[in-house]
């Protein structure tokens, strides 16, 4: 295997605090890695200093044959003043160069320009490239492409970095955090793209599902030491939890061997300097290894919550819309006791417009939300809240209460509760500046579940955290008394609590299911998914135009006699697309179309290209039928 990158010894420390300790891993060629750690335990800082955009105190980064590196950080840097498709294209990639001098030369009508660039596209084999970037924009959901950057949401902003990231082909991708931001339907796209990807991959992401089904090799930081396992997220469970095992049981087995070591220390002190070098050296060997047994600090979330009363929440005919965006149409439902609801839909199909009604955050165009008496709602917003960035931790809690009263009559200080919290009394009277974002959301976390609700509404509540924070956050919802309404991208999270879903499907239409997600998405598969079930044709069968669709359906009957016309008729309309994207080139290149007309045959390119990728698709799923 080729080594792409090799990190040796790298050290990082804040202040007094040290974030990274003598780390050293190397990524291969091909290789996808995941990198696990607590949220504190510095991934983001360590993913600035492989990509180069900070320095280590101590150690060394060595890049093997100048490779190109792609970085996704979890807040992009963007240019507020350029334009969706200039961000897009924005790169030192030379045919993205190309790509962007092109689309700047059309909107500013530059005849000659256009001529000459057209000719460079051609050289290039630019026009692919250029649908390809326009088509991973789409499947973001980022349409607008003469739209400024500085009027997108943060979220748009974060699919358009991905988006950039993706289209410059890098041959390293450095990915932290990638699926926030994104629906359940962009992650699905994403996890295709990026295991069919030839790309090297390092990626930081709380995704379980997203982990087991992209990535081959798993690095976790663990307690100063760095760990490496080569398989999926599921292997790595296992093998994590052999390893703790061993850890634990090498340790007892040195505090068994210890306490006959010091009974033989303590004995005659005053001839010490005569015992066995060897001896001694040895007691301090098994103090070291007995003293190794974990010490783990792990999140406590063990509080009741209130009692709830017969009535809980009623919702009668809700409707809400925005001129002829219709996100909610008479929408009915009675709440029962203990009932987990996960919301599933496309960004901006309204999800978060339902919480923010059933909340009274925002007021319905028509229909009613009746809450019990005894309904206390805990709101866990995704934008979440800000902080002072100055505040000390510890005045963050003593700010809503310096003690905090439990229905069962038990109390906790601020600092109590916060220890609970994963922040010990050494970090409480830290800034809050020093916080890294996982850790600002379990801050967040901690405002809310303080105030003992019995319903939750949480609005994208994995976001940031780490994968053994959200562990002990769904064993908290699994055995939570009251009810949860949950909105996530999350599938793993959302398959492990919920009992049922409200799926918003479009104009305002949401459809009750019972079941998780994975329920929902077999009995819904998306076009994609049944692509995705064929297997891969051998590459001497390959034709040039469709060497990147990997994958095939299996059939196991004979085709049809309906199916064989279908398959005559596609060799035709194969052909005269063929013919008509060839005589389309030639048009584009000759440098005799004014603006007007060059835009129209580059959308006619594009639409043909499509067009093709289909009906090569399903060619080749009958021709397979047919040998």
């Amino acid at each position: 295997m080729i080594p792409y990158l090799q990190a040796e010894h790298i050290s990082k420390r804040f202040a007094d605090y040290m974030l990274l300790n003598d780390i050293s891993f190397t990524i291969f060629k091909d290789q996808k890695v995941a990198l696990i750690a607590k949220n504190g335990a510095g991934k983001s800082t360590l993913m600035d200093i492989l990509s180069g955009k900070e320095s280590a105190d101590t150690g060394n980064i060595t890049l093997t044959n100048d490779i190109k590196i792609g970085y996704l950080k979890q807040i992009p840097d963007m240019n507020p003043e350029m334009t969706v498709l200039e961000m897009a294209l924005s790169s030192d990639n030379p045919v993205l160069q190309v790509i962007s001098d092109f689309e700047s030369a059309i909107r500013h009508n530059e005849q000659q320009l256009i001529t000459d660039l057209s000719i460079k596209m051609e050289e290039m084999h630019a026009w692919n490239y250029d649908i390809k970037v326009k088509q991973i924009l789409s499947q973001l959901k980022i349409d607008n492409f003469d739209q400024k950057v500085k009027e997108l949401s943060g979220g748009q902003q974060k699919r358009l970095a991905l988006a950039n990231v993706l289209a410059n082909e890098p041959d390293l991708l450095l990915l932290d955090e990638p699926t926030n931001h994104l629906d359940l339907e962009m992650i699905e796209w994403l996890e295709t793209y990026l295991k069919r990807s030839k790309c090297t991959l390092f990626m930081v992401t709380h995704d379980r599902y997203f982990l087991d089904r992209v990535c081959d090799e798993i690095i976790e930081i663990d307690q100063d030491k760095i760990y490496s396992y080569s398989g999926n997220y599921s292997y790595y469970l296992g093998k994590r939890k052999e390893r703790i095992e061993q850890e634990q049981a090498a340790a007892d087995k040195a505090k068994n061997l210890l306490r006959t070591e010091q009974e033989w220390m303590r004995r005659m002190p005053q001839a010490r300097a005569h015992k066995a070098k060897y001896r001694i050296a040895n007691f301090y060997d098994l103090k070291d290894k007995a003293d190794s047994g974990r010490q783990e600090d792990k999140l406590e979330l063990n509080f009741a919550s209130s009692r709830l009363g017969k009535k809980i929440l009623n919702i009668s005919h809700l409707s809400k819309s925005y001129g002829d965006l219709h996100l909610i149409k008479d929408l009915s439902y009675k709440f029962a006791p203990r009932e987990k609801i996960g919301i599933i839909g496309k960004n901006g199909c309204g999800k978060s417009t339902l919480l923010n009604i059933i909340t009274k955050k925002i007021i319905a165009d028509s229909g009613e939300v009746d809450m019990g008496q005894t309904i206390r709602i805990g709101y866990y917003r995704q934008e979440g809240i800000t902080f002072k960035e100055d505040e000390k931790i510890i005045d963050v809690i003593k700010n809503i209460s310096e003690v905090i009263n439990f229905d069962n009559g038990t109390q906790m200080t601020a600092s109590q509760l916060l220890t609970h919290f994963l922040f010990p009394p050494e970090t409480q009277y830290s800034p809050v500046e020093k916080l890294s974002g996982g850790e600002r959301r379990r801050l967040y976390l901690c405002t809310i579940l303080m105030n003992n609700p019995n319903f939750l509404i949480l609005d994208e509540p994995t976001n940031d955290l780490d994968i053994m924070t959200l562990a002990v956050f769904e064993d908290y919802l699994i055995n939570f008394d009251g009810c949860v309404i949950v909105v996530s991208h999350d599938r793993f999270f959302m398959d492990e609590i919920v009992d049922h879903l409200f799926a918003f499907e479009g104009d305002g239409k949401i459809k009750d299911y019972p079941g998780n997600y994975s329920q929902y998405r077999e009995s819904h598969p998306p076009v994609e998914k049944k692509e995705n079930k064929k297997e891969p044709v051998s590459a001497e069968n390959k034709s040039a135009s469709t060497d990147n669709r990997r994958k095939y359906r299996k059939v196991e009957k004979k085709i049809s006699y309906k199916e064989k016309k279908e398959l005559e008729k596609l060799e035709k309309e194969i052909a005269e697309l063929e013919k008509e994207k060839k005589g389309l080139q030639t048009e584009m290149n000759s440098g005799n179309l004014d603006n007007d007309k060059l835009v129209e045959k580059s959308k006619r390119f594009g639409e043909i290209n499509s067009s093709l990728e289909n009906k090569e698709t399903r060619w080749l799923e009958l021709s397979e039928k047919a040998e």
